[in-house]
This record gives structure tokens, sequence and C-alpha cells, in this order.
């Protein structure tokens, strides 16, 4: 049986790790290496760094936190933020990012997700989604949004699941899904969200935003069916410790790796 991962999540601005509430309002959260470091202590299994204002900013990632950070921590890496062409992906992964998330630019260019794909193997690329909800009357549906390091983003007025079905044709390795309606709010993962994407999903669905008690992460593996769960806030601020999200979840028969 496959192990379910736990994933601490760094959003990196100007050098800080920084947690905000539907991506705005953000406060300090520490050292990014520092976080790193002890996440790797406590047993997280991989790790992923956002450069959170970096497509918004119109600038490169921070490539000496990355280098940095794989001096430190043994566990998988995956970094984004920025990332906008073939060389970019190419710098990560040589300072010691296991994966590359793109999000913004495989959104304006979608051909990117196969060129990097291709160029570096599926493993290597992730797909960041970043959506919000919203009700057309016959139910809900799910709108992609980028840019989403200042003023909570661009819409794109592209469906979620549409998109999710054409970053898996094109040779993502997998897909990180974040709802920004549950960001930072410790109100649960979108697990309506999570079940309409994981129809047509064949590659590894990460889900993103919303955790804040232990049932939380259970609902978005057992319900969601997420093949893993991201999480800031609750670990940043000492609500919970990895060992015990893993003990609960093995309390919930849900296999995990200690």
């Amino acid at each position: 049986m496959l192990t379910k991962r736990i994933i601490p999540c760094l959003d990196v601005k100007l050098g800080r790790v920084v947690k905000g509430v539907q991506f705005l309002d953000h406060v300090d959260a520490g050292d990014p290496v520092e976080l790193a470091s002890y996440y790797n202590q406590q047993g997280a299994d991989e790790l992923v760094f956002y450069d959170i204002t970096a497509s918004s900013d119109d600038r490169n990632i921070m490539i000496e936190v990355v280098s940095k950070t794989a001096e430190q921590v043994f566990i998988p890496l995956t970094v984004g933020g920025g990332i906008r062409t073939i060389e970019d992906v190419n710098k990560m992964l040589l300072a010691g990012a296991d994966k590359v998330s793109i999000n913004t630019a495989a959104v304006q260019r979608p051909e990117f997700i196969e060129e990097s794909a291709k160029a570096f193997g599926s493993q290597c690329i992730v797909v960041g989604i970043d959506v919000i909800r919203s009700n057309n009357g016959k139910g809900f549906n799910w709108t992609v949004k980028t840019h989403t390091g200042r003023d909570g983003g661009r819409s794109t007025g592209l469906d979620a699941v549409e998109w999710v079905k054409q970053v898996v044709e094109l040779g993502a390795g997998e897909i990180v899904l974040n709802s920004i309606d549950s960001d930072g709010m410790l109100s649960g993962y979108d697990i309506d969200l999570l079940q309409a994407v994981s129809k047509y999903a064949t590659i590894p669905v990460v889900a993103s935003g919303g955790a804040g008690k232990l049932s939380d992460f259970s609902e978005a593996i057992t319900h969601g069916n997420a093949d893993a769960v991201l999480a800031a806030s609750l670990f940043h601020f000492n609500k919970y410790s990895i060992k015990e999200v893993k003990n609960y979840l093995d309390s919930r028969n849900i296999a995990v790796r200690f």
C-alpha cells in the first residue's frame, strides 16, 4: 500500500517564510532554511517552497535559499514561483530541488508543461493550481487564478477541472491543488474540489489550503482521494506537529511513513 505524504509548505516573501489568509495579510513565520531543517528532523515526507511574489513581481526565484536548504534537508524538495523557462527549471534542479512547480507560466503557455516533462522527466514537474469557487446556478465550479502572490491573484476564466485534464495530458507528474477560499482559514480542505479533480487526475494530487484540525487530513485522503496533504499555518504556528498528524492518520488505518 502506498503511504500518504505529509508536506509542510513554506511560502517565502523577501527571504522570509510568511503565512496569510486567502493569499492576503501575510505575517512572518520564520527563516526558510531553519524551518525546512526543523521539518526535516520532525519527519516530514517532503517540503514545498513557494516564492509567492516571484510571478507578480516578474522576477526570478530564490536560488540561494534553495541551495542552502538542499544542503541541510534530505527529503524531496519542491520549489515554485516565477519559473517561466526550461532554463529556470534546470537552475532549480541544479540548486538542489527534486521537483519544480509551475503555475502562472503553465497557464500562460501550456506547452511549457510538456517541454519541461520531456526535458527532465514527468517526475520532476509539478503543476500548482490555485482555484476559487463559484456557483453558476447549476452547482459549484472552480476557476483557476494566477499571480496569486499579490492582491489575491488574477482570474483566468479557466475551469479548474478542465485544466486538470489538460495538465495530465501534457505530462505533468503531480498536481498541487490549492483552494484559495480555504487557504489559511483552518476550516478544512475543499473536499468537493478534490473529488471533482480526482475523477480525472491519473497522477498524484496534493491537497492544499484549509487544514485546521487532525480530521481534516484524513477527510482529504479518504473522501477527497488526495495522495498527499500539504499544510502551512498549523505547522508554522505549532498547532500540530508532523508526528501528531501521522499518528492520527495511522490510528485511522491510513498508511503513513514513520
